[in-house]
């Protein structure tokens, strides 16, 4: 099996086990003889995300046709385990997820567990808790550490079947070096799995020649271009002028995101025409009434659910009086901005590759609407 087959294969695995009954349980699962009866009982207090720490009661049987003992199992609990089996996935994901140590995973699912340490920072009115969490970067370090291993051991096979990558997002990233040098560095991703294709460093991404090196190590990776339909971007025009070169066929998808930023110049200015000859209080809610209206014009085309509810948006914004010079821009920009609502290119992403995630960088400031 793939790795997709086996993440399908596990999670219907546990909702088989949730939807065990009483008489299920009757059933040895070693020989299959339902010649059994309940051998005593012994209780659990494990630490979950859904609620504070419980009691929970696990059942023993007996099986009279093998002479064994077993016990009933939990979808929610992990055999051995002091945590439940939602806290050790919050804690793999956590780390993984948002980079942070292990010590300030421990810290955080600690706060949130035992409602402690942090916990009464966010919540400073709460009473302190009567039994504390004492989950320990050690604790995560060794959970992590058995996910490893059984990912190592699963590594062969885990991609087979799995088809080609067809949606990507492509981003550049510019950093200074020693003596006021600039390089950019330019990532792929597989917008769909998240895999990261190997990046290239370049002094600039204006030109076709970096991204025409970008996706040909990709292609060494193991990228099949033939079989990419489109890619998202921040509308570099080296991406643009290599993807009309070398890939007809692909098309590109606006970055939203970028987009968004790109206007924040033009909505400031119409809200600065707004309030002309305005002072104080008045201005400051004209400023905001615009902002307000143009700022929902144009998400209601961005965000739109078809290209006529797009292209009725945009007809409003080009008739608001302060609205016409964002109307022409977007209408520059509204195929590409909507490639992602055709049949044929759905589920390609609206937004590049998000840095912070790949890198570990912090995350850049959100644009204001």
């Amino acid at each position: 099996m793939n790795i997709i087959e086996r993440g399908r294969a596990h999670l219907q695995s546990l909702m088989v086990l949730a939807k065990r009954t009483v008489w299920d349980w009757k059933q040895c699962p070693g020989c299959g003889s339902t010649c059994t009866s309940c051998w005593g009982s012994y209780t659990r207090h494990p630490w979950c995300l859904r609620r504070q720490r419980q009691e929970v009661r696990i059942q023993r049987h007996m099986c009279y046709q093998c002479v064994h003992t077993y016990s009933e199992q939990s979808a929610l609990l992990v055999r051995g385990s002091w945590y439940g089996r939602d806290v050790h996935r919050c804690a793999i994901d956590h780390w993984q997820h948002l980079g942070t140590s292990l010590r300030r995973t421990a810290e955080v699912l600690r706060s949130l567990l035992g409602r402690q340490e942090r916990w009464l920072l966010w919540r400073p009115l709460d009473a302190a808790p009567s039994e504390r969490c004492y989950l320990s970067a050690s604790t995560v370090h060794r959970w992590l550490d058995g996910a490893g291993k059984t990912a190592r051991a699963s590594i062969d096979g885990q991609l087979a079947g799995i088809g080609q990558a067809q949606e990507l997002g492509a981003d550049g990233l510019r950093a200074k070096l020693k003596g006021k040098a600039q390089r950019v560095v330019l990532l792929v991703v597989d917008s769909v799995s998240g895999l990261i294709y190997p990046p290239v460093v370049a002094k600039g991404e204006e030109s076709a020649g970096p991204w025409q090196r970008l996706f040909a190590r990709a292609k060494q990776a193991g990228l099949d271009l033939d079989e990419v339909r489109g890619v998202t971007s921040d509308g570099a025009l080296g991406l643009l002028a290599y993807l009309r070169r070398s890939l007809a066929w692909v098309q590109h998808q606006r970055c939203v995101w970028h987009l968004w930023r790109n206007l924040g110049g033009e909505l400031s200015r119409a809200a600065s025409q707004a309030a002309e000859g305005l002072t104080g209080e008045p201005a400051e809610q004209a400023r905001e009434q615009v902002r307000a209206e143009l700022g929902g014009l144009i998400h209601k085309i961005m965000d739109a659910q078809s290209y006529e509810q797009a292209e009725a948006a945009l007809a409003t914004l080009l008739g608001h009086p302060l609205g016409a010079t964002i109307g022409k821009l977007l209408d520059e920009q509204l195929d590409r901005v909507l490639v992602h609502l055709l049949d044929y290119y759905r589920g390609l992403p609206r937004v590049t590759p998000k840095w912070p995630k790949v890198a570990g960088l912090p995350p850049p400031p959100e644009p204001r609407p």
